[in-house]
């Protein structure tokens, strides 16, 4: 007999179902506890499924609702379910799957999948061909119910179904799939094609073997008149694009032509999937030649794609001019992500990497979400990188006209054109900046904030040029203008200029220094007018500022002027607050540039982040023995206290001695360089080195504990815990000289194992050639037998390193093991002759020892033979050793 509800039963749970529909919060918190007491009684999710399937004399809302609350048990509690409840729900959900209501269909289908998904596919075995069958009924609701409920099952469990657990169902459903592409019913082609294109990422064996029907399917229903299918369509060439361009090159003119015209799709929805075709094919190598001949129709379409839809506009506010006194709402604030701090060097002559900033690209974020104008952008930064200046002759007639059109949006659209073709197109556009540089920093000034906004961006994007030229050219005007619209009255113009303003900064760094006063006078007045969000930002452009001038900012008026607004928020903040993290940041970058400069700051500095992370650590302990009473600390408080007692000890040096003194940060940082996350050890093996430099001799009491928790860190899976594990030995190694001597088997075989291996990041392998050349440097006797398992690699990832202290030592390191093992460098001395040849002015001795080895191999080898091993030299190394060391 089948299961029926109780009338008073029913009663009670309709009302619930009434009353969670009320906005008022007591009546929910009201309905949260009678659910808590209901899902005591095993059938109550019997009456759900009820009301959602059979009570149809029910508004459809609370019917939906029903099977929702039912989702969510089924989500968190299915396995307690007993079995006749649960086959009650699957039999009512297929029964039902074909309702009238296609608000129940889609609710019936989530129940399914949910329940498909608890790894009920295996245990559910006529789920599958149920729903196959289903398609097949002359009922368009059956149809459609069946068809929603497959496509919901193969987004969620594409991988099960593509496998020998279920014995291959897609051997026959992507077949009959691929049935539907012609069904009289749009509704039911978009499903057939949105269930066959959750398996082509994966190359699902099914679909590989169905490839060619499933292309030709594709092309039929090129011009479908509705727009979801036509979505479908696009989204499926994109995506074959990426896994069979093979099946697709014979077509590929047809396919251009037809993302040309759907591209400009005048539902916005497929103009977008349509627009995804130009950024993946970027991506390929035939992009060149398969889209040379196309470029004359594109640009002006992605450059059309760039304008602001009317929509935009009303969401970003872009009639409010001036908003800066309304207070941000606390969702427009996007979580920020602590970078922890990872040691690196110098090298030879090369420009900071700007490739981090490249999500910077384009500036509404309101509308983080996706849409055509941030795709056409993205699409021609990309293609600007594939084309470089051959992409100028279709662009530059197009750019005269928008970049002083009298309409703002045409205007604005030009200035977001020339910002993202500035990293591909560079070279080409350079004999125009001098004339659009001005007309840029003049639109800083534009009426509409939103031209003011995307100015800055773009002014941005051509920083590098700007600092390229001389000083009184471009970048005073531009950075005059960069501070006035800092003050702006509008809020998004506040934020770009800020963000802007920390490019240019990077890019000038002591450029600035003549301005500093003027800069800071800036930066500090916003601190007392900026909202929330802009205020985080702020930080970020202060901390960058630091960073680019260093001391130059230790001048007493300097300091007065920047740090009180900094220690007022600093006091202002709670330690739970985390907008901590920024300021934190922001003090670190400060406090390493004003050395000396920032001690009577120090010391209420200091004591708050040592009872950060002391707190953080009592909090994690807690959790870790009553995870049920406790809640996990968020450990982004203490990465960031570590790292500006790093910022703290390089920038105070000997000075921070006395504040170690009187704490317990050594015994927390023997807790901390433990723990589980990652993040924290990374930090706390930079503070390790930092405060092996500064302050030895709070360090050297713990170094046996310290060096094989060292030791067990140097795993390259974790590529910058490694790294900066891997920097801390060589520092401790300068400080401990020969009584290094019994942990260097502790650390040597793993420092070997990783510069040999291939695939290894850059900096990883210059820093463990730094401590290598250090070991061996305290330690030859020790090391020297390894020199021939590491000499070469050894000597390849140190030669493009600028000379410094670092560099010095280690090569040092280097000379006394080829003393005491000249036979390990024999093979290899070509290899050490460049690296040496890679010192610009090494010290005195330094040279007397590379002379002495140089000469030494000169002899032994005898003058012949000598004079063929050179003959291998490039001519450069060649000029170098005979000039430098007479060889």
């Amino acid at each position: 007999m089948d299961w029926q509800p109780d009338e008073q039963g029913l009663q009670q749970v309709l009302q619930l179902l009434k009353d969670s529909q009320s906005p008022n919060t007591a009546t929910q918190r009201i309905v949260q506890d009678k659910l808590k007491q209901l899902n005591q009684f095993p059938d109550f999710n019997n009456y759900l499924i009820f009301v959602l399937t059979r009570l149809k004399s029910e508004d459809e809302p609370t019917r939906s609702l029903s099977g929702l609350i039912l989702k969510n048990n089924v989500k968190a509690h299915y396995q307690s379910f007993p079995p006749p409840v649960a086959d009650f729900i699957k039999q009512e959900c297929l029964n039902n799957i074909g309702d009238a209501s296609s608000l129940i269909r889609a609710t019936i289908g989530i129940l399914i999948t949910t329940i498909a998904s608890k790894g009920e596919l295996q245990m559910w075995p006529e789920l599958l061909p149920q729903l196959c069958n289903l398609l097949n009924s002359e009922d368009y609701n059956t149809c459609e119910g069946a068809f929603g409920a497959l496509q919901k099952i193969c987004e969620d469990s594409s991988e099960l179904l593509d496998s020998d657990a279920l014995n291959r169902p897609l051997n026959i459903m992507i077949p009959k799939f691929l049935q539907f592409f012609k069904h009289c019913s749009p509704k039911i082609r978009s499903h057939a094609i949105a269930c066959v294109n959750q398996f082509i990422m994966d190359r699902a064996q099914a679909l590989m073997d169905n490839i060619d029907t499933f292309i030709e399917h594709l092309f039929a229903l090129a011009v479908d008149d509705d727009p979801e299918v036509r979505k479908n369509v696009c989204r499926a060439l994109v995506m074959l694009l990426e896994v069979r361009i093979d099946r697709l090159i014979p077509h590929m003119h047809s396919i251009i032509q037809y993302m040309l015209q759907r591209t400009q799709d005048h539902d916005e929805n497929v103009a977008l999937e349509a627009c995804e075709f130009w950024l993946t094919l970027a991506e390929q190598p035939i992009c060149k030649e398969v889209l040379a001949s196309h470029l004359v129709q594109l640009i002006p379409i992605l450059v059309n794609g760039m304008k602001y839809s009317e929509i935009d506009i009303i969401l970003l506010k872009g009639d409010v001019e001036e908003d800066e006194a309304v207070p941000d709402s606390e969702q427009d604030i996007k979580p920020r992500f602590h970078k922890s701090r990872t040691v690196t060097l110098p090298h030879e002559a090369e420009r900071p990497d700007g490739s981090e900033d490249a999500e910077d690209d384009d500036d509404d974020d309101a509308l983080s979400d996706w849409n055509l104008r941030k795709c056409s952008a993205a699409a021609l930064d990309v293609l600007a990188n594939v084309f470089r200046e051959e992409l100028l002759p279709h662009l530059l007639p197009l750019l005269k006209g928008l970049l002083f059109h009298p309409e703002w949006v045409v205007k604005e659209s030009g200035i977001l054109v020339l910002g993202a073709i500035a990293e591909g197109c560079m070279q080409g556009m350079v004999p125009y900046l001098p004339e659009l540089i001005p007309h840029l920093i003049q639109c800083l000034s534009d009426k509409k904030a939103l031209v003011r906004s995307i100015a800055c961006w773009t002014l941005s994007r051509y920083a590098h040029w700007v600092v390229s030229q001389p000083p009184d050219m471009h970048l005073k005007p531009l950075m005059t203008e960069l501070l006035k619209r800092i003050l702006d009255g509008n809020k998004r113009v506040q934020e770009a200029a800020c963000s802007a303003f920390a490019t240019l900064e990077e890019e000038a760094c002591t450029e600035l220094v003549p301005y500093l006063s003027y800069i800071l006078d800036t930066l500090v007045f916003a601190f007392g007018k900026y909202q929330h969000k802009n205020l985080l930002i702020l930080y970020d452009a202060i901390g960058t500022l630091a960073d680019s001038v260093g001391h130059h900012l230790n001048q007493p008026e300097y300091i007065q002027k920047l740090m009180p607004p900094l220690i007022q928020k600093w006091n202002e903040l709670k330690d739970e607050d985390k907008d901590l993290f920024p300021l934190l940041e922001c003090l670190s970058s400060v406090a390493t540039a004003l050395q000396s400069g920032f001690l009577p700051y120090c010391e209420p500095v200091y004591q708050r982040c040592v009872t950060l992370v002391q707190k953080t650590l009592a909090q994690a302990m807690m959790y870790t023995q009553h995870p049920e009473q406790y809640e996990a600390p968020d450990k982004d408080f203490m990465i960031v206290a570590l790292d500006l007692l790093s910022g703290l000890a390089e920038g105070l040096g000997g000075h921070v001695e006395q504040l170690v003194a009187r704490s317990n940060i050594m015994t927390l940082l023997f807790q901390c360089m433990q723990d589980s996350m990652p993040e924290v050890r990374q930090s706390s093996f930079a503070l390790l080195g930092d405060l092996t430099k500064a302050c030895f001799i709070h360090v050297k009491p713990c170094i046996a504990e310290f060096m094989p928790i060292l030791g067990t860190n140097l795993n390259p899976e974790f590529i910058s815990v490694c790294n900066n594990a891997t920097w801390a030995i060589g520092e401790i190694c300068m400080q401990m000289g020969a009584e290094m001597q019994p942990y260097v088997q502790m650390v040597l075989n793993n420092l070997v194992e990783i510069i040999n291996r291939p695939n290894t990041p850059k900096t990883l392998l210059e820093n463990t050639a730094i401590t290598i050349g250090r070991l061996g440097y305290v330690c030859p006797q020790e090391v020297a037998p390894m020199l021939q398992q590491f000499i070469r690699p050894w000597c390849t990832s140190l030669r493009n390193i600028r000379d410094n202290e670092e560099k010095d030592s280690a090569f040092r390191g280097i000379c006394m093991m080829i003393g005491v093992n000249p036979g390990g460098v024999v093979q290899d001395f070509i290899f050490f002759c460049d690296a040496v040849a890679s010192w610009v002015s090494p010290k005195d001795d330094l040279r007397d020892m590379f002379y002495k080895i140089l000469h030494g191999f000169k002899d032994q080898v005898g003058e012949d033979n000598w004079q063929q091993f050179s003959e291998q030299f490039p001519p450069l190394l060649k000029e170098r050793l005979a000039a430098f060391y007479g060889v």
